[in-house]
């Protein structure tokens, strides 16, 4: 379940004990015979609640070990059963032997350098605002993905039986600050993909594209979007990829390993996750202040809240979206400095760094240089850049670990379709997938 709940049978069973309560402080003749059938029934009454009870209660402990097993942590369906006070009952003995027979059909992946990474930017909700032949609309057409896109990519991920998979699974910093590969254990077949998606701050340029205006939280707390409609109304739904990925996983509980979901890497100078939560961009003495601001980042602070419980990590994507291989060390401090202050009071303190416009910090040997260093020393542990020419790259340096990622986006698809670049093929069928709202996508289908 994605929320918690207090459940009919308590409220029934509450206020029947009050009603019987109220009926024996008021009754004159307390053993009469005209009483006692009353009495008799309302025990009955009692008794069949907490059966009901008991009952709900043994059936969301079941459907909880259920979804643990399903994300192959047979161990921790396991053990919640065992701590169960119901632990003698058929159902949760059933229970626990098939998944101690199922675990044992787990394989250990067997090669943690070879784990794929793909990522996106924001989906295109509205492809005909987008791609209206405006200024940005070619940006669009190159950096971005539809919702359809999007969808059809997930299904084929799934078909082809990937499973997402956190970085953190990938490889941990042992109790000596050794950097070393974990176990991943998986169902036969089964191959680990980590997912991120880049600039998730709803930036202001976006506006009136065709864009999500932000992640927000629904009535029963889970994360949604909003998004302003061709009528301009508000409504809430599944407008990006997060809520998109929730949803999915609900579906598919085996599309995820242990709960992962994936990495969003944020920038600060236009707020996070659609707030306009940046002091320096919109302070009381910036040039365009937010009378919100405080407001928003409460907002923004509730929603980051919510996507880590539903397995979602954050990364630093630098404050101001540099170049980390270009800008000069003093500057790269300056920034980080920045996103320390605005940006990881919202989503929590990262121990990864996603470098901006697929740069890196060094080239394909092992990180020694001061740019390193210095990242090292405020806590990053995890490095990504971008390599599409091969479908996985990684690097298990004695401290770290950097993964490349594949861009999954219309200039990669763009290359798949004229059989430039063939690594997407491996992940889905980009004819199957390309939007046919996109400019000349009939004379690129072909």
């Amino acid at each position: 379940m994605r929320h918690s709940f207090l459940t009919k049978g308590k409220i029934l069973l509450f206020l029947t004990l009050i009603f019987i309560t109220g009926c024996d402080a008021n009754a004159t003749q307390p053993s009469s015979t005209t009483s006692s059938p009353k009495k008799k029934e309302q025990i009955k009454q009692i008794k069949q609640i907490e059966r009901k009870e008991r009952k709900e209660r043994k059936e969301r402990l079941l459907a909880k070990a259920k979804v643990s097993a399903q994300q192959y942590d047979y161990q921790k369906a396991i053990t919640l059963l065992k701590k169960s006070s119901i632990l003698k009952d058929e159902d949760i003995q059933n229970a626990i032997g098939t998944y101690e027979k199922q675990k044992k059909n787990l394989v250990t992946w067997p090669d943690n350098s070879k784990i794929p990474h793909l990522f996106f930017h924001s989906l295109i909700v509205d492809p005909s605002k987008a791609f209206d032949g405006d200024d940005m609309a070619q940006g669009y057409q190159d950096y971005m993905v539809t919702i359809n896109e999007f969808k059809n990519i997930l299904n084929q991920l799934y078909e082809k039986e990937y499973v997402l998979v956190s970085i953190q699974d990938i490889a941990k910093l042992n109790k000596n600050g050794k950097m070393v590969y974990q176990t991943i254990k998986l169902s036969p077949n089964k191959k680990p993909l980590v997912l991120s998606q880049d600039d998730v701050s709803y930036y202001e340029y976006m506006k009136n594209d065709g864009f999500a205006k932000n992640l927000t939280l629904d009535t029963n707390g889970n994360v949604t979007n909003t998004y302003i409609n061709r009528k301009g109304k508000l409504v809430q739904g599944a407008y990006d990829l997060v809520p998109i990925v929730d949803h999915f996983v609900d579906k598919h509980p085996d599309f995820s390993y242990k709960g992962a979901k994936g990495i969003i890497a944020l920038t600060g100078y236009n707020g996070v996750l659609g707030y306009r939560t940046s002091e320096s961009d919109y302070g009381p003495n910036s040039d365009k202040p937010n009378p919100n601001i405080k407001k928003d980042l409460l907002k923004a602070k509730k929603v980051a809240v919510a996507m880590k419980q539903e397995g979602w990590k954050f990364a630093s994507h630098t404050w101001g979206h540099l170049n980390a291989e270009k800008v000069s060390l003093d500057l790269f401090k300056k920034d980080t400095s920045k996103w320390e202050q605005e940006v990881e009071p919202i989503v929590g303190s990262t121990d990864t760094i996603i470098f901006a416009f697929g740069s890196d910090i060094g080239d394909w040997g092992q990180y020694s240089n001061n740019k390193y260093h210095y990242l090292k020393s405020q806590g990053f542990d995890y490095y990504a850049n971008v390599d599409a020419s091969k479908i996985t790259w990684s690097q298990l340096g004695p401290h770290y670990f950097r993964q490349a990622r594949i861009n999954v986006d219309g200039l990669r698809m763009r290359e798949a379709l004229a059989g430039e670049n063939e690594v997407l093929k491996h992940f889905f069928d980009v004819k199957r997938v390309f939007d046919s709202s996109r400019p000349k996508a009939k004379t690129l289908i072909h």
